[in-house]
């Protein structure tokens, strides 16, 4: 609405002028002395180049008068202010016409009549409005109608919203601190806590996917103990590790609590030791990972440092804490790691007990000469420093640096966990635990005695079958450092139905879940699937022959026994593992791309640090493990979809609760390719198993099957992954020691042999009973095209005439000179068939003969190689 509509329904209005005289404006005279128009208004405004930020700007002096032109010009004034007020109040702007001055107040009685009471009771309004014009003050230019403030948005925004913005903080500090007194108010004392942590005595359950228990885990095993009976050498030790300014802190830590804010509760460490007791006393709060459960902690650390000590503190801390090998509690850990009571430990003992808190399962039984036990020393030394670090601030705690020179790492007792451990139960009980702690958020101390229900995806038949395959396929003699990984996954769930440890969780390292060794050309089908994704498709013609030179590639590459292959495309290539055919696709997708597409079908991100990206990527220079290739193949067998692998399918607490997992979002699985670039991959992966193709000992009778062998730099590893419609399982054997791979009465190790043999066993038996599912029909997506090179043009013709007569009787040669050029444009026909193929397939290279040469095409693959890559494909074994 404008200003003089305003007005004008505010019922303001202008007084009438005298009869005949124009109406006022205000009093404001013009250049000629005359009185112009001018809007009424009863409230100064601000000009557009005026106001509160524009103090400084030069204003423009009045025009001087004196009393006599004052005297003279006041009466005019009231006269114009009354006529200004009156046009207003009738919605107009604009100078009297001069028929309007002949008519009179006849015409202006007839027009307030028509108009109503309006304009009377809009009297005293004009009249208060010319009065408060006429009375003075510095007056509007003509040109300056419309308001404007010179003040940016931002200024104008903020002098408008700081002090609501204001109250509602106030507000809200004051609400935060009243719910923080009444949560704390209602926060159990001590002796409640303490009562909750005692009842926490139940062991958990793990069951088959049918619902039979397969084991349990986590019988309580905790003696308490005083103060007194805890020598300063564990306290020490303890906080050392721990906390080293512990009897100087307050009970929570502001940094860690600031950790946990910026990392919404998921970055762990950084809790005082009071947190840490708080945590395990209070029932159920250590199973968040959220805001909540930090600000539960809180309030029950700030209760707990009110009501005890911090000898008390400590005391029920190093009482109730997990320190592996079923000990709860210091008094247990001492006779579970050394056999002594806690007040016989010393110095160096007290060091090992502080050290092990931080990660009590993982050094609950380490290995000699593991990569665990390096992290084990590292954070035992950092105990032993930690100590002389009290004793240089306080004289009274602590070693000195003396003493800790004299201190050795201790000797542990072996680790006897009992029958529960026996067979592929630990192996068990240890995969279910790993899983729990990083989907379910819970911790060794809550596995331990919380007496949960782990359900899970395993079955029976499948770990027994597992066994069964590895003993009857693997020869006796076989050197023990041989690793042999064995894992089974369903395609559409994700879920792990089998899997083959080793001989004991206890000394021998989960050889399917944990160890892993290079993936060899077993890796080739994510290189085919981004080559599909990219539009190449698998009649694309490359040059097979060998050995050849790539751009970021050192050495040749060669194919197994440095076989030429001629031009060949995607399906021969993939059946007969060409090398020289992969590296040369590798560099044309990108292996960064490569990369990408073995990340989205399930091989974690921590693999590909093992080895440097460069076009080797082809012949599979990472490092994984069997559950890896398990699940990266099962994408092919699900369509494109990756559903992470997992095993634990339900867990309840010890009320029957179920607990969600953490990734339960991820569950219904997320597409790593299309469809169509599946089935064409799955398509050139079945012919590995057929007669001509590499592996075809793997082939299982009256059922289809796709996969692909691998095998590494001088048989370090060997590999043969394949899967069914219903199940994708990989097999791959390797040393921990990094060495070549030895089996007794197998000449040249191969993929296609030992662990096609193991694979087939192990289908054979799992698989009996199972419908018969088919593979969908090959796309063909992309298009075909020609990477091979063109053979130059030869003058001289390559089938010169013979003059002699045949010997055949008929006088026609039999092989008549061909006058079309060798150089198609149309894609020559491949040995597993085409569209230009005709019914009898042309000739191909014949087989190999059965001593390996050219089997797969997996070792060697360079001959006197020494670049870089290379030769970090051949040390970083496991």
């Amino acid at each position: 609405m404008s200003t003089e509509r305003r007005r004008s329904a505010g019922g303001r209005r202008r007084a009438d002028g005298p009869a005949g005289d124009p109406r006022g404006n205000g009093g404001r005279r013009g250049s000629g002395s005359r009185v112009e128009d001018e809007r009424a208004a009863g409230r100064r405004r601000a000009r557009e180049d005026d106001g509160f930020w524009d103090d400084d700007r030069e204003r423009r002096p009045r025009r001087a008068r004196d009393d006599h032109d004052d005297h003279r010009e006041r009466p005019r004034r009231r006269a114009a202010a009354a006529a200004g007020a009156a046009a207003a109040a009738e919605g107009v702007r604009r100078r009297p016409r001069d028929d309007e001055d002949d008519l009179g107040p006849r015409r202006s009685r007839r027009a307030q009549e028509e108009r109503g009471g309006r304009r009377r009771a809009g009297a005293h309004g004009a009249r208060s409005e010319g009065a408060r014009r006429a009375a003075g003050g510095r007056r509007r230019a003509d040109h300056d109608d419309e308001e404007h403030d010179e003040r940016g948005p931002v200024r104008r925004f903020f002098a408008k919203v700081w002090k609501p913005a204001l109250i509602v903080c106030g507000v809200g500090f004051v609400a935060a601190v009243v719910a923080f007194g009444v949560a704390y108010a209602q926060m159990p004392d001590a002796t409640e806590m303490e009562a909750q942590a005692s009842v926490r005595t139940a062991s958990s359950s793990i069951r088959y996917a049918d619902e039979e228990e397969a084991t349990t885990f986590g019988e309580v095993n905790r003696f308490l103990v005083t103060r007194e009976q805890i020598p300063e050498t564990v306290v020490n030790g303890v906080l050392g590790s721990e906390q080293r300014t512990f009897y100087e802190d307050p009970a929570i830590s502001p940094v860690g609590l600031g950790r946990a804010v910026l990392s919404g509760g998921s970055a762990g460490g950084g809790s005082t030791i009071t947190q840490q007791m708080a945590r395990n006393y209070y029932d159920g709060l250590s199973q968040e990972r959220s805001y909540l459960r930090k600000i539960k902690e809180i309030l029950i650390s700030l209760k707990v440092e009110q009501s005890l000590s911090k000898d008390q503190i400590l005391t029920q801390y190093l009482n109730t804490i997990y320190f592996g090998r079923n000990a709860h509690g210091i008094q247990a850990a001492a006779q579970a790691y050394f056999g002594k009571n806690v007040e016989d430990l010393d110095a160096a003992e007290g060091a090992f007990i502080g050290a092990i808190i931080q990660q009590p399962s993982n050094f609950q039984n380490v290995q000699p000469g593991s990569e665990m036990e390096d992290v084990l020393r590292e954070r035992w030394e950092y105990s032993v420093n930690g100590m002389v670090v009290m004793h240089e601030d306080n004289p009274e705690r602590g070693i000195s640096q003396e003493e800790a020179d004299q201190l050795e790492f201790p000797e542990v007792l072996p680790y006897e966990p009992g029958d529960n451990y026996a067979g592929y139960n630990g192996y068990i009980i240890e995969a279910v635990k790993r899983e729990l702690r990083v989907r379910y958020d819970l911790t060794d101390e809550q596995m331990a005695g919380n007496g949960y229900t782990i359900s899970t995806s395993l079955e029976q038949k499948y770990m027994d079958a597992a066994v069964q395959a590895v003993q009857e396929e693997v020869p006796e003699g076989t050197p023990e450092e041989t690793n042999f990984g064995l894992a089974a996954v369903v395609p559409q769930t994700g879920e792990i139905k089998g899997f083959y440890g080793g001989d004991n969780a206890l000394t021998d390292t989960d050889n399917s879940l944990i160890q892993r060794g290079q993936a060899g050309s077993a890796f080739k089908p994510y290189v085919l699937a981004t080559g599909l994704a990219q539009g190449i498709g698998l009649r694309s013609t490359f040059d097979g022959d060998s050995p050849q030179e790539f751009p970021g590639v050192g050495e040749p590459i060669q194919n197994d026994s440095n076989e030429s292959h001629g031009t060949v495309d995607l399906i021969y290539s993939t059946a007969r593992s060409v090398n020289t055919s992969f590296v040369e696709l590798a560099i044309r997708v990108g292996p960064e791309n490569v990369v990408e597409t073995a990340r989205a079908a399930g091989i974690p991100d921590a693999q590909f640090e093992t080895a440097e990206l460069g076009p080797n990527i082809a012949l599979g220079t990472y490092q994984v493990t069997a559950l890896d290739q398990a699940a990266g193949f099962a994408t092919f067998a699900n369509e494109g979809v990756h559903v992470p692998q997992h095993m634990v399918t339900e867990v309840r607490n010890s009320e029957g609760e179920v607990i969600e997992p953490n990734d339960a979002d991820q569950l219904d699985g997320e597409r790593a390719f299309d469809a169509d670039v599946a089935a064409d991959a799955t398509y050139a992966m079945q012919q590995v198993v057929s007669e001509e193709g590499g592996a075809s000992s793997a082939a299982l009778p009256g059922r289809p099957v796709a996969g692909k062998t691998g095998t590494s730099n001088e048989a370090r590893s060997a590999w043969f992954v394949g899967f069914t419609p219903q199940l994708s399982t990989a097999v791959g054997l390797h040393r921990s020691d990094g060495q070549q791979l030895v089996i007794p009465g197998v000449q040249d190790v191969y993929g296609s042999r030992t662990p096609a043999a193991i694979w087939k066993n192990f289908m054979l038996q799992v698989m009996e009973g199972e419908p018969v599912e088919q593979f969908p029909e090959p796309a063909w997506v992309g298009d075909p095209q020609n990477f091979a090179p063109t053979p130059s043009p030869d003058p001289t013709p390559s089938n010169t005439p013979d003059t002699t007569p045949s010997n055949t009787p008929d006088p026609t040669p039999s092989n008549t000179p061909d006058t079309t050029p060798s150089n198609e444009e149309t894609p020559p026909c491949m040995p597993f068939g085409g569209e230009n193929c005709e019914e009898e397939t042309p000739e191909s290279p014949s087989p190999p003969d059965d001593n390996g040469n050219g089997n797969e095409g997996d070792p060697p693959w360079f001959t006197g190689s020494n670049n870089a890559d290379e030769r970090l494909a051949r040390n970083e074994n496991e």
